[in-house]
C-alpha cells in the first residue's frame, strides 16, 4: 500500500512553512510531509529528514531526489534530535515535525513482523541495526515481565493469561505463532471487531523500540532546537503517546504556548480516503 501522509493540510497549517524556511522532519517515513514542506519553502528552503529505518530513508531519497541539496538525510532515532541539529547546522530552525505512526511500508512488509495480518519473523525492530527483537523478548523474558509489558504498553486487560499462553507455546518464531497464543485466550475476532492481537502487537513494538522514552527525549530537544516563533508539530496514534505530548507541551521548561487547545483529528473525508488516519491526533506548540 502506498504511504499517504496523515493530516497533511493540518501539518502545513500549523508549521506554516514559508520560502527559505528551515525545517526538520524527525520521522521522515515515506517523505510525503517533507515533499509538501519543500514545495512551500521553494526556492531555497531546506529540510533535514531523520529516520531510524534505513529502507525508509532509501525510498525517501529516491522520491525526493528532484529537490537536490534542499533536503538532507540522517539515519538515526529522533531521540538524538538536538545532537543531530547541532551537527547538521539546524539549530534555531523554523519548525520540527514528528509523525509517530508506523509507516505503511513497514506494516505491509512481512519480513518486518509488525503485523498480525502477515506471516513473518517476530522482529518488530524499526532500526534493524539494534539487537533486541520481539522473538528475543517473547522467548527469554519471564511470564510476569511479558504480562507487564503487554499491560503497560498495550493496555491489554488479558495480559496475564496471554503471557501464560505465550510461555506455554515457546519457542515462538513467527507472527502466526504469537497470534495463535493470543487466540487461545481471546478467541478469534468476529466481523467488525478489533483483532484480539492488536494490543499485544502494539505493546511489543513499543517496548522493542523503546518508543515512549524516545518520544520524551525528542520532545525535550525539539523545543530547544526551534527558534523564537518556531513550531513543533507532533502526530500520535495511541493514548500513551498523546498523553506524553500533551503533558510535555504544557510543562515545557522552554517558554512557549500550546497552539492546539483541543487535539486535532482527521476529517471524515480523510479517514474514508486513508483508513490508517483514523486514530491520528495532532498537537502543536510554538516557542516564545
Amino acid at each position: 500500500m502506498q504511504h499517504i501522509p496523515v493530516l497533511l493540510d493540518e501539518v502545513i497549517q500549523f508549521l506554516n512553512p514559508k520560502p527559505g524556511g528551515r525545517f526538520i522532519d524527525a520521522t521522515l517515513g515515506g517523505g510525503g510531509h517533507t515533499r509538501a514542506i519543500l514545495e512551500r519553502t521553494a526556492p531555497d528552503g531546506i529540510v533535514l529528514g531523520i529516520d531510524q529505518d534505513e529502507s525508509a530513508l532509501s525510498s525517501a531519497k529516491a522520491m525526493l531526489e528532484s529537490f537536490g541539496s534542499r533536503v538532507a538525510f540522517v539515519h538515526s532515532n529522533f531521540r538524538a534530535l538536538r545532537t543531530i541539529a547541532e551537527e547538521s547546522g539546524f539549530m534555531e530552525c523554523d519548525g520540527v515535525l514528528a509523525d509517530l505512526g508506523i509507516s505503511s511500508m513497514m506494516v505491509d512488509d512481512p519480513t518486518r513482523g509488525f503485523s498480525f495480518m502477515h506471516e513473518g519473523p517476530l522482529d518488530m525492530r524499526m532500526d534493524r541495526t539494534q539487537r533486541l527483537t520481539a522473538a528475543d523478548l517473547l522467548n527469554t523474558y519471564s511470564e510476569k515481565e511479558i504480562a507487564d509489558i503487554i499491560y503497560t504498553y498495550g493496555e491489554e486487560r488479558r495480559s496475564r493469561p496471554i503471557a501464560r499462553s505465550i510461555v506455554r507455546l515457546r519457542p515462538l518464531q513467527r507472527t502466526t505463532d504469537l497470534v495463535r497464543a493470543i487466540e487461545r485466550v481471546s478467541g478469534r475476532p468476529r466481523y467488525g471487531q478489533i483483532h484480539p492481537a492488536t494490543r499485544t502487537f502494539q505493546a511489543l513494538r513499543i517496548y522493542v523500540n523503546d518508543e515512549l522514552k524516545s518520544l520524551e527525549e525528542f520532545l525535550d530537544s525539539s523545543m530547544i532546537v526551534v527558534r523564537s516563533g518556531g513550531r513543533v508539530v507532533v502526530i500520535t496514534f495511541h493514548s500513551l503517546e498523546d498523553r506524553i505530548v500533551k503533558q510535555q507541551f504544557r510543562a515545557s521548561r522552554v517558554s512557549g504556548r500550546v497552539m492546539t487547545k483541543k487535539v486535532v483529528r482527521p476529517s471524515d473525508e480523510e479517514v474514508r480516503r486513508n483508513p490508517r488516519a483514523r486514530s491520528a491526533k495532532l498537537r502543536a506548540w510554538e516557542r516564545s
